[in-house]
């Protein structure tokens, strides 16, 4: 008996382990969603300093994603066409930001675009200052969140038939025309996919936009800052914004639920 005793406790450990990392992972977003009212809700979101950092956010991490689409795109094309040293390469530059913490990132950003910066007189003599502006914002938030949609792209881009591709040229497709009409339509879902992770980790970015931009309320002060502001002063705006962010969280998971099921409909097909 006492063996089988032992031998129950040692399967029950498991789903112990299992329970007690759900309590740790969910009481947290409880906590925070217990402890706001409704009307604290509406009246943090009305906040002035709510709906400036909104305001700001909604229009960098816009802007930052549209420079994502449009600058990473042909560099996820070319990786995934160009296997080799080159490529890998240029996968490691990609994926470093990933892994390098917040305040480096903001650091090498100031080291190479500030006025004190490896670029900064050039871009003084060019009449650009970038560190402390909204334009420092998007440079941070592209160089943290590009990295997510350009490794999306790049592995949605691999997985493309070939054969699809010499069809579209065999019919006198241009690259252009191929690219646009076979590759995009047909890699939507892991586009779409790492477009919704880029811009999420847009939103959230704390660290780097901290040192490279500053915490100017209207100017530099984006939902993230907004909460560490409103912490020393009003609480109501602080957890109004952390469920907003949470909201935006859900509905990206969401996103990345449908390209998934997308993305395997399609394979299967």
């Amino acid at each position: 008996m006492s063996s089988r005793s032992g031998a129950g406790l040692l399967g029950l450990l498991p789903a112990a382990a299992a329970v007690l990392m759900l309590v740790v992972l969910a009481v947290p977003l409880l906590a925070l969603l217990l402890s706001t009212p409704p009307g604290d809700l509406v009246a943090g979101l009305r906040h002035p300093l709510a709906l400036s950092a909104l305001r700001l956010s909604l229009l960098t991490t816009t802007t930052s994603l549209a420079l994502t689409l449009l600058l990473g795109t042909p560099l996820a094309w070319w990786m995934a066409r160009h296997p080799g040293p080159a490529e890998r390469v240029a996968a490691t530059l990609v994926q470093l930001p990933i892994v390098v913490p917040p305040a480096v990132s903001g650091l090498a950003l100031l080291l190479a675009f500030g006025r004190r910066g490896l670029l900064g007189p050039a871009l003084e003599q060019a009449g650009l200052a970038l560190s402390f502006t909204t334009a420092a914002v998007v440079l941070a938030e592209l160089f943290v969140s590009a990295p997510f949609y350009i490794q999306s792209a790049a592995a949605t881009f691999r997985r493309l038939d070939e054969d699809l591709l010499w069809a579209a040229r065999s019919l006198g497709a241009g690259p252009a025309r191929r690219f646009f009409r076979v590759v995009l339509p047909l890699s939507r879902p892991g586009v779409v996919t790492g477009a919704a992770l880029s811009w999420a980790r847009a939103l959230g970015e704390f660290g780097a936009t901290l040192m490279f931009a500053g915490n100017l309320q209207g100017r530099t002060q984006t939902l993230p800052l907004a909460i560490y502001s409103a912490l020393e002063t009003d609480l109501r705006p602080a957890k109004a914004l952390s469920i907003l962010l949470v909201a935006v969280a859900l509905a990206v998971l969401g996103v990345l639920g449908r390209g998934t099921v997308l993305e395997a409909v399609r394979a299967r097909a």
